[in-house]
């Protein structure tokens, strides 16, 4: 029995098979570098641990990396995922082009773009709709909000609030793309209210997917400094599966979930799952879940007009 919903199994449902996202890597930053060090966690490099190098082409890292993914696990059909800093920070033109240039490689049928939602607007969506329509690519969304409490957001050096990752995804609703939200839920200074909040805001909108991070340090990043300093402090490993466990009991039920842990390369990590492989942690969780008997939005019993529901006022 499945107790969430999993992204591998959204797919599944979707395309009839199994379908991989193939990592690229634009020569692209994030407007909250230019004027700093950015995001307090963000070691420099970004993100995209498995991408080529920016400067080889689109075509050419799709292809590659299809290759090698197709022959490991017979896939074949992919997601082009435009992954590594603010994918939408880029001239109009820039950014149409690269988008189309993976529409048009063999198997792509999905397209999935990750920005900050302070970096969105109709124009960039357009684009991203005519080439839906032409090449018959289903388009991801991807929004980094982290969390919903804006005190920690600007602690992080977040650089935009709660309210613009409301904006962009009531502006990206109407396209009828799905909507990805990236969430941390150990962020330092955050608490089980600030997670249960975050669950409640995203499932009052229209976001289809969540994707959940724990915690990643880099070395090199100001967070990094902070931790080595002993200036901040990180719950537990057991109080992180708690909160995993809550916040995928107040999602909504028809939510897809589509990463539990972070995954990234440990000779980069200052700080990373506790040392704790993330196989063994998502195994740890589904014992959890399974214990509680918790299903994905059994505690979802707050929208629609809960209290009239609650003291039954017709």
């Amino acid at each position: 029995m499945e107790r969430y919903n999993a992204y591998s199994s959204h797919l599944k449902k979707i395309y009839g098979q199994k379908v991989y996202k193939l990592p690229v890597n634009l020569p692209v930053t994030c407007p909250n570098r230019l004027n700093g060090t950015g995001c307090s966690f963000c070691g420099g490099a970004g993100t995209g641990f498995e991408a080529m190098d920016a400067e080889v082409s689109v075509r050419e890292q799709l292809v590659l990396t299809k290759e090698k993914i197709a022959k490991k696990y017979k896939a074949k059909k992919f997601i082009a995922y435009f992954q590594n800093y603010t994918n939408t920070f880029l001239p109009l033109d820039d950014f149409r082009a690269y988008v189309l240039e993976a529409a048009l490689v063999e198997d792509i049928v999905g397209i999935s773009i990750s920005t900050r939602p302070d970096c969105i607007n109709h124009a960039y969506l357009d684009v991203l709709q005519e080439i839906s329509k032409q090449y018959g690519i289903r388009i991801t969304m991807e929004y980094g909000l982290q969390t919903a409490n804006y005190h920690t957001l600007e602690k992080i050096n977040r650089g935009h609030t709660l309210a613009e990752y409301i904006d962009a995804v009531w502006m990206t609703a109407p396209y009828g793309f799905e909507i990805c939200t990236h969430i941390i839920l150990n962020l330092p200074g955050d608490t089980m209210t600030d997670v249960l909040e975050t669950a409640k805001i995203v499932s009052a909108l229209p976001v289809k997917i969540v994707k959940l991070h724990s915690l990643y340090i880099p070395k090199g990043s100001v967070l990094y400094q902070e931790y080595e300093h002993g200036k901040i402090t990180l719950c537990s490993k057991e109080e992180y599966l708690e909160r995993l466990m809550e916040f995928i009991c107040y999602v909504r039920s028809d939510m897809v979930i589509e990463r539990l842990f972070s995954r990234v390369p440990k000779e980069d990590a200052g700080f990373s799952n506790w040392g704790a492989s993330w196989w063994k942690l998502r195994d740890m969780f589904n014992e959890m879940m399974e214990k509680k008997h918790y299903i994905q939005g059994c505690k979802c019993n707050y929208l629609n007009g809960a209290a009239l529901e609650r003291w039954r006022i017709e």
